[in-house]
């Protein structure tokens, strides 16, 4: 019931704002269809892991006329903090280009040391492609997205192989008819916004770009070099992977701005589409009106160039 009130709270909130104009703007307007052509499916189990029920939300159009492209929306927090309900807002621009979202949580540090959290968004990955017919997922338009921590989960969701056996956890789910290895129903990513992701966990352990949430998230656990670089999304670079658009501030304090400008490299060095947005001055998110306006645009132009959004409304 926590996310039914949630979300309820914030509709009110958004036609209160739309009714008290006399006159409605565009972006009123928007809203309003928004809200009226959308509904919400909230806390669906999609795994057991270390007896934790994990869940996602999910947003869909009200009456489809066709299979949706699905955006699936990872949230932030350096592994440790965070929730898909605080990431709630970020769900309406994607609704009002015509995507449903999957509004996903994961273990958090202080349920599940590293890898959990990858485990978990690639099993929530699989959840989508398992469930597709059911509620209508286009899965050759699935987009994947999120922002720190959730811009690392939403680079390793869409980039690890299932080869890599990070989505073991739900194998089960293809039990019929399976024989191993296992492939799974995993959905190929058609693209990945990344919005100032971790791209080299390994650097956030030691040297000059050492971090205390991804050393909570490590824990004391043994073989830490080689578990980061094997969560690590430019261990993953490699040509075929869908195409990524990264955005990030030059002057973010908690994610080095150096990942973004490494992992792009190395995807035009790799044959990969890709594109980084740098914000000038940027810090970690919240950018400046105008930045945060650019960013908008910019994800907006990049699916319209792969022909993933749905038709303009």
């Amino acid at each position: 019931m926590g996310v039914r009130r949630s979300w309820w709270a914030v509709v009110f909130v958004l036609t209160s704002l739309v009714g008290a104009a006399a006159q409605l703007s565009d972006a009123d307007k928007a809203i309003t269809l928004v809200v009226r052509d959308h509904q919400v499916v909230p806390n669906i189990t999609y795994l057991i892991a270390n007896k934790t029920e994990l869940k996602l939300d999910l947003y869909q159009p009200r009456e489809p006329k066709g299979p949706t492209p699905v955006v699936m929306l990872i949230h932030g927090g350096g592994w440790v903090e965070g929730s898909k309900e605080g990431s709630v807002l970020e769900v309406f621009p994607y609704l009002q280009m015509g995507f449903s979202v999957v509004n996903v949580e994961y273990r958090l540090g202080r349920v599940s040391l590293a890898p959990a959290a990858v485990e978990d968004c690639l099993c929530a990955l699989h959840w989508i492609g398992h469930n597709a017919a059911k509620y209508n997922f286009d899965l050759n338009k699935v987009v994947v997205t999120g922002g720190s921590a959730g811009g690392h989960l939403a680079l390793t969701t869409g980039m690890i192989p299932d080869s890599a056996g990070l989505a073991n956890e739900c194998a089960s789910d293809d039990d019929e008819g399976w024989k191993g290895p296992w492939t799974g129903s995993t959905p190929k990513v058609a693209a990945i916004i990344n919005w100032f992701g971790i791209t080299d966990v390994w650097g956030m352990l030691q040297g000059p770009d050492i971090r205390s949430y991804a050393v909570s998230w490590f824990g004391s656990q043994p073989g830490q070099e080689a578990l980061a670089k094997r969560v690590s999304p430019l261990t993953y670079v490699r040509p075929g992977l869908p195409p990524i658009l990264t955005i990030h501030g030059d002057a973010d304090p908690l994610v080095p701005y150096s990942d973004a400008v490494r992992l792009h490299d190395a995807l035009t060095k790799a044959g990969v589409r890709n594109q980084l947005l740098t914000i000038p001055g940027g810090k970690h998110g919240h950018f400046p009106a105008d930045d945060s306006l650019k960013a908008a645009e910019t994800v907006r132009t990049f699916l319209n160039s792969l022909g993933i959004t749905p038709v303009e409304k």
